[in-house]
């Protein structure tokens, strides 16, 4: 049996968009595959907004600590796919050896949402909303199937 891909999602502060990106395609190739996300400048804790709209759809990230992208780098972590979310983070990646594919799909900042609690978790919902589709579309050509995650 041939070792699992294994997928890295990166994002600035991998508080946000990354961990989102985590959680559902965990979800999406039900453990067939090795999922990481990490930040070229981890934050110190996932954004409580995002925690409480994940924990809506029933992943609880409470639990999570963003981790640095140039640690898994430094501990010799290989990756067969790497994903940025972010529009920033695409240049600034390290290279990693053995990649098979760069994947850059940007998503809205949710440390950038605006207004009252609501009006922000509503910004982040819609965020969460639009990387859960992006993940769990069932069309024949979208990334899971495209990065060959489900064999």
């Amino acid at each position: 049996m041939s070792d699992p891909l294994n997928v890295l999602i990166i994002c600035r502060h991998n508080s946000g968009r990354s961990q989102i990106a985590e959680a559902y395609l965990k979800k999406r190739t039900g453990g067939r595959v090795q999922v990481d996300s990490a930040g070229l400048e981890p934050a110190a804790a996932v954004n409580p907004l995002v925690v409480e709209v994940m924990k809506e759809e029933g992943f609880d990230l409470s639990h999570k600590k963003p981790q640095s992208v140039f640690e898994l780098f430094k501990q010799g972590r290989l990756f067969d796919h790497v994903v940025t979310v972010c529009s920033d983070t695409e240049l600034q990646c390290p290279t990693y050896p053995g990649i098979t594919q760069r994947w850059h799909v940007p998503f809205p900042d949710p440390s950038q949402a605006t207004g009252t609690r609501e009006e922000q978790l509503t910004q982040v919902r819609a965020i969460r909303d639009m990387i859960k589709t992006w993940l769990l579309s069932p069309e024949p050509d979208d990334f899971v199937f495209k990065a060959g995650l489900l064999g």
